[in-house]
């Protein structure tokens, strides 16, 4: 029998900036502030959650070590709580929540949280990498597998990825400097309208410039001066290419989780907890690990092919801004409007904290699709070594929720 995966309640951190507010933060502490929040809001016994499968990409430093598991201790949560890491990269909470979904759709597990962390002004990007060349481990490409599959020059970069999806897909610098321009008018919008307000967790956060404590409840990165003129004078990441700092994502310090659950799981929550949302499909896909960022448009295709659906049933749609080569590209080959996609800006504005990028962006997701009474959002999140996560997910209206609740 397969189980209904629903989500229950998701939350996220305001996005820091690189040294910003959000820099003193411990990874763990920072996770662990995100699954106190879920259980506050829900009411759910800790002694009840499962499991715990948390994102994270650069699992070096103070994010090493099962940093899911940490995280559950550092939140204060029973012992008997487990948790695990996961890393496919800046896909890494999409698939916790795949991972969460599949364990209550099977009926193995009940109730699940998946979530993200990523505290980039700690553990740089690439951090990992950097440390196994100091000492002397050499490249993931030196594999002698991967130099006779793809040339002994091998070398797997995202910059160069996002530049050959630009040439492949056929994107311009124009189209890619207007759509980084509105990803930052659009999250100022969203900001200054307190859209993103009830999906926002607040903490402590230090301002960098005095050091003084603060609260941190808003996008840190936005940037209310991006215009395409200005976007337009930034010189390109590489000689003869398109792709700027402007139009790439934001190193970006946060946490984000959702909580799944199946029916025997809402019993457990009582009949004052509803259901959200269904998680409708589970997709991915593998693509070209040289231009490595183009996996949306396979993974999006599976996506819907597996749900009987079309694009032109998604209400909204997330696809991750890690360049903006990447979600032009993606609307361009599956025929999406541009006027559903990322429509409070992305990560160009937001910021991208790879591990708890996934989660992130679902938790916007779902609350905007509640807020504007749609039914499906569809998300897609490149991923390095050519792979993407998507997921479909559908809007339980709240009279609807509140009786599938009642009735267990």
């Amino acid at each position: 029998m397969v189980h209904t995966a629903y989500i229950v309640e998701a939350v996220r951190t305001a996005g820091g900036r690189k040294n910003g507010r959000l820099a003193k933060w411990q990874p763990s502490d920072l996770a662990g502030e995100v699954l106190k929040e879920l259980v506050r809001r829900t009411g759910v016994n800790p002694e009840d959650i499962d499991d715990v499968i948390l994102g994270c990409v650069s699992q070096v430093g103070s994010q090493s070590g099962n940093l899911g598991r940490n995280a559950v201790l550092a939140a204060g949560l029973p012992e008997s709580v487990p948790g695990t890491t996961v890393d496919r990269q800046c896909g890494s909470s999409q698939q916790a929540v795949h991972f969460a979904a599949q364990a209550v759709m099977s009926g193995v597990q009940d109730i699940v949280i998946a979530c993200g962390v990523e505290v980039m002004s700690r553990v740089p990007i690439g951090a990992s990498v950097v440390d196994g060349l100091k000492n002397g481990h050499g490249r993931a490409e030196d594999a002698l597998g991967l130099k006779e599959r793809y040339g002994e020059d091998v070398a797997f970069s995202q910059f160069e990825g996002a530049e050959l999806v630009a040439e492949r897909f056929k994107v311009s610098r124009s189209e890619i400097d207007a759509f980084a321009a509105a990803s930052h008018a659009k999250a100022l919008s969203a900001t200054k309208r307190g859209l993103f307000k009830k999906e926002i967790l607040p903490v402590k956060g230090f301002d960098p410039k005095t050091g003084k404590e603060v609260v941190h409840d808003t996008d840190e990165g936005i940037r209310p001066e991006t215009t395409v003129e200005t976007l337009a004078k930034l010189p390109t990441l590489k000689k003869g290419g398109i792709m700027t700092a402007g139009s790439a994502s934001q190193i970006c310090d946060g946490a984000a989780g959702i909580l799944i659950v199946n029916e025997a799981g809402l019993k457990k929550l009582g009949k004052s907890v509803r259901p959200r949302a269904k998680i409708h499909t589970l997709a991915l896909a593998g693509s070209d690990p040289i231009m490595m960022l183009a996996g949306p448009i396979p993974a999006t295709k599976n996506a819907l092919k597996r749900a009987g659906l079309s694009i032109h049933d998604m209400d909204l749609y997330e696809v991750n801004e890690a360049f903006g080569s990447v979600p032009l590209a993606w609307a361009k080959e599956v025929g999406a409007s541009l006027d559903k996609l990322n429509v409070n800006g992305g990560a160009q504005a937001l910021g991208h904290p790879l591990g708890a990028t996934g989660c992130k962006i679902m938790t916007t997701l779902l609350y905007e699709l509640e807020r504007r009474g749609g039914k499906y959002g569809l998300q897609a999140i490149c991923e390095g070594g050519g792979t993407a996560n998507a997921t479909i997910i559908e809007i339980i209206p709240e009279a609807e929720g509140k009786k599938i609740a009642s009735k267990l």
